[in-house]
């Protein structure tokens, strides 16, 4: 089994949408496990409020998620890191220098391979959210078609 690690600031909005989303998409056969975890996070808070009902209107469900730390450990079981912003990326190649060909963007998977963030839903509406949680799944079609295609 091969795991992508989601990571945004506080594994509360943009990561664990990522990661649920991811997860059911990609199926229960399939060889590829999402988690997710959040570069400034602190242990146990729950999804926001309005990620998890964003993501339960496509039949999802967050209300178990816990955040958790970026870690060590968490950083090297991953076979694909994948932030939400180039900022994302960039903190964590300075924590992690090491583990640079396995970082990516969010949106680098598309046909166009122009790099963009996933804006922060943080404070914002049930529609901002919404809209995020789509731009999200946007994005995980790319990179699900990315690592069955490419073989990653």
């Amino acid at each position: 089994m091969k795991t992508v690690l989601f990571v945004c600031t506080g594994n509360t909005c943009r990561s664990p949408m990522a990661e649920a989303i991811f997860n059911h998409r990609i199926g229960s056969d399939a060889e590829w496990k999402a988690s997710s975890a959040g570069i400034y996070a602190r242990s146990g808070s729950p999804a926001s409020t309005h990620a998890m009902e964003a993501t339960n209107e496509l039949g999802i469900d967050l209300s178990k998620h816990q955040s958790q730390p970026l870690t060590f450990e968490r950083v090297n079981a991953a076979d694909m890191i994948v932030t939400m912003t180039a900022a994302h990326r960039t903190d964590l190649l300075q924590e992690f220098p090491s583990v640079g060909n396995k970082v990516f963007l969010i949106k680098s998977f598309g046909t166009s391979k122009v790099p963009a963030d996933i804006s922060d839903p943080f404070g914002g509406s049930l529609y901002i959210y919404q809209q995020t949680r789509d731009e999200i799944d946007r994005a995980l079609a790319d990179l699900i078609l990315f690592i069955r295609t490419e073989n990653y």
